[in-house]
């Protein structure tokens, strides 16, 4: 397994929670939640069972219907999985959970009874679908995991000393210079091209072909396409996604959705971008009406950007006219030489990083009206009792014009400004330019 930072969440939650809470960790399919669980469980217990409910037997799932007799249930886990349980030592693991509500429900008594801790893993919305008939229980804590971040990447990769210099670069705010970021945007861009899937990492380690690479990851965009078509049998969620690539390419300040899906619009849509965002597979920015402390509270449902998760599956998704990405469009992303507008792959990993690192993602635009011209701060973060704007460049231009405007207009809510792009660290008067391997840490 590759090393992964929700592993120290786990043993937090081992320690803190003492089997009075069990855990559910919700993501997309095929980030690694099985696996880190699984490992976890090996290291951290004396024993533990793991219940696959995509594969469980009728007989296992049906154990569930009734949870008067634990001693019952217990015992036949047991004869079943062949593995002994402990008091306090053992860890039962209920992997994709939403395909068996009535499991979930009984996570009440099973806490309660307070013999063995209980993991939950869960995929896509099903887990918000099958839940209208049962009890949710209060005995639950919750937590996200997304893809691999460019930490753990390079940490996969045998780099285990370069994120401890990112830090110590951002917090003194010093430059790393011309060859050694040099070195670091490549390595970055490698992260943006074979993405924070683990079989795509492990594809990648183990072949160094981007073909295979692309071909693990086709492999998981089909698979997310199925999954959208169980919820919505029509196509529309399926069209949504697809055009997300081109909705970001076009620079508009909101996805257009009349362009992809004829005659509908944003307001009429609603659960089905709901139900992308519950997927963990997307990620959504709204418009925020006014940028101020509480973002949430000017947020406009019917304006807004989407993201994927994963900025890998994104430069797979872009180039999907093709049976494959040719290792030729990989090679000069990874140097920087295509001849395309790069800028929404650079604004995508953008919004990966902030949502992993817990970040509700807004943005702003407005009209200049001295000039007439529109100005679009790409992302929006409350801090205290201020607000951060945000520029992304996927270049080296010192240029920040949307940003300078922004801070005219709304001085005294401006707590930090920052511009990500592709060049060293360096402040320009208040402005502290980030290279986008840097942002993790802000």
């Amino acid at each position: 397994m590759f090393k992964r930072k929700i592993y120290s969440k786990l043993l937090d939650w081992k320690k803190e929670s003492d089997g009075k809470n069990a855990l559910l960790i919700e993501g997309a399919r095929r980030i690694g939640k099985s696996t880190v669980v699984e490992t976890f469980a090996k290291e951290e217990y004396k024993s533990y069972i793991l219940i696959d409910f995509s594969k469980a037997s009728k007989e296992v799932k049906e154990l569930f219907d009734d949870v008067s007799d634990l001693d019952y249930i217990f015992l036949r886990l047991q004869l079943i999985y062949k593995t002994d349980l402990h008091l306090r030592q053992s860890l039962i693991i209920f992997d994709e959970v939403q395909l068996c509500p009535m499991a979930r429900q009984a996570i009440k008594h099973f806490v309660n009874d307070h013999r063995y801790d209980y993991i939950e893993t869960g995929s896509l919305i099903s887990i918000k679908k099958n839940i209208k008939d049962i009890l949710i229980p209060s005995e639950e804590r919750k937590i996200s995991m997304f893809p691999m971040d460019f930490e753990e990447f390079l940490w996969a990769t045998g780099d285990m000393s370069t994120s401890k210099l990112l830090r110590t670069i951002f917090e003194k705010k010093v430059s790393i210079g011309e060859a050694g970021h040099r070195k670091l945007m490549r390595d970055f861009r490698l992260y943006m091209l074979v993405g924070g899937m683990p079989q795509a990492v492990e594809s990648y380690i183990e072949t160094n072909n981007f073909k295979k690479v692309d071909e693990i990851k086709r492999d998981i965009l089909k698979l997310y396409e199925d999954d959208f078509r169980k919820i919505d049998a029509t196509g529309r969620i399926s069209m949504l996604f697809n055009g997300i690539p081109a909705q970001l390419n076009t620079n508009a300040s909101r996805y257009q959705v009349s362009s992809v899906l004829s005659g509908e619009r944003a307001d009429t849509i609603l659960e089905l971008i709901a139900d992308m965002v519950d997927s963990k597979i997307v990620q959504i920015a709204y418009h925020a009406n006014d940028p101020n402390v509480g973002l949430a509270n000017a947020k406009d449902l019917r304006r807004f950007k989407l993201f994927l998760t994963d900025t890998g599956l994104l430069t797979t998704l872009v180039f999907k006219d093709k049976d494959f990405t040719e290792n030729i469009i990989y090679e000069k992303l990874l140097s920087d030489k295509l001849s395309v507008n790069l800028g929404y792959i650079y604004e995508n990993i953008v919004a990966q990083i902030l949502s992993a690192n817990g970040n509700a993602l807004y943005y702003y635009t407005f009209l200049n009206e001295k000039t007439n011209h529109n100005y679009e701060i790409d992302f929006l973060l409350s801090k205290k009792n201020k607000i951060c704007p945000i520029e992304v460049k996927s270049s080296g231009y010192n240029t920040h014009k949307s940003l300078d405007v922004f801070s005219e207009k709304f001085s005294e809510r401006i707590l930090e400004k920052y511009v990500v792009y592709t060049k060293d660290l360096k402040k320009d008067k208040d402005i502290l330019m980030l290279p986008v391997y840097i942002l993790p840490f802000i």
